[in-house]
């Protein structure tokens, strides 16, 4: 299907889906990066993994390779611009967390940089990362960068009041993930979900993979299988195949997703 057409379907569209991937990552941008790969392994082998996100968003500031992602993402946001959407992103990205468009229309039920968390998951303990603690996520950043698993491990953000262990990243890389920080905004998504039935709506998904399948890509496909009028344009470098039930009202481009918005 022409790019034309497909844009065309969107802009007559009453209310528009978006699901966005793991594409939307850092680490797509980082590539073969010796200092990123090395960091993410120890990382994983410290029982880190909940600095994932964080340490992804920061080496692409450090390689400056996260531009062409936001400008994609300012490409998305001006498609959207004066329509009835929701955006619901499996992606961890910093640049996903601060999508230029409404804030009230986005869910992140992975998580990212942005909240921390009990991490024994204690209720009541999710806040918002303050700028100390980015300076000390900045400080571990640093040594991680130049090879150096610092010698006092992993940075902690505080304590946790009601257990005393340490506040963590709030993402589901942690040992205990509190799902409450992206609850709020799943309800506002279910909601608003409820009033596609029957409406003409546009589904589109941009870099998904099989990672979670239960959050993005098997319930947009359920949408658009029970909608009419719904139309579902999945792009993906590998993964952009249908199921039969969606031959007749459904594309697959086979693309990475911020490239082909790039080129919008």
């Amino acid at each position: 299907m022409e790019r034309e057409e497909i844009l065309g379907r969107l802009k007559q569209a009453e209310m528009v889906l978006v699901g966005l991937g793991r594409e939307f990552d850092p680490a797509g941008d980082m590539g073969g990066d010796a200092a990123f790969a090395a960091g993410r392994e120890l990382l994983q082998e410290s029982g880190a993994r909940w600095l994932l996100p964080a340490w992804g968003d920061y080496c692409a500031g450090q390689a400056r390779a996260g531009n062409k992602k936001g400008m994609a993402l300012e490409k998305l946001a001006g498609l959207l611009s004066g329509k009835n959407y929701f955006v619901v992103s499996v992606s961890t990205s910093g640049a996903v967390a601060s999508f230029p468009g409404d804030g009230n229309r986005l869910v992140m039920p992975c998580g990212n940089g942005k909240m921390k968390q009990c991490a024994g998951g204690c209720e009541g303990q999710l806040r918002p990362v303050t700028e100390e603690d980015s300076c000390i996520l900045d400080g571990f950043f640093r040594e991680l960068w130049l090879g150096h698993f610092p010698s006092g491990g992993a940075p902690e953000l505080r304590k946790c009041e009601v257990c005393g262990k340490p506040l963590i990243l709030n993402n589901v890389y942690a040992d205990v993930y509190d799902e409450s920080g992206y609850l709020p905004g799943w309800r506002r998504y279910t909601k608003w979900l409820q009033g596609t039935l029957n409406r003409e709506l546009f589904v589109l998904e941009l870099g998904v993979d099989l990672e979670f399948p239960s959050v993005v890509r098997w319930p947009f496909e359920k949408v658009a299988i029970y909608n009419r009028k719904a139309f579902l344009c999945r792009i993906n470098e590998k993964l952009y195949q249908l199921p039969e039930e969606l031959s007749s009202k459904g594309c697959g481009i086979s693309k990475n997703a911020i490239d082909w918005l790039s080129q919008l």
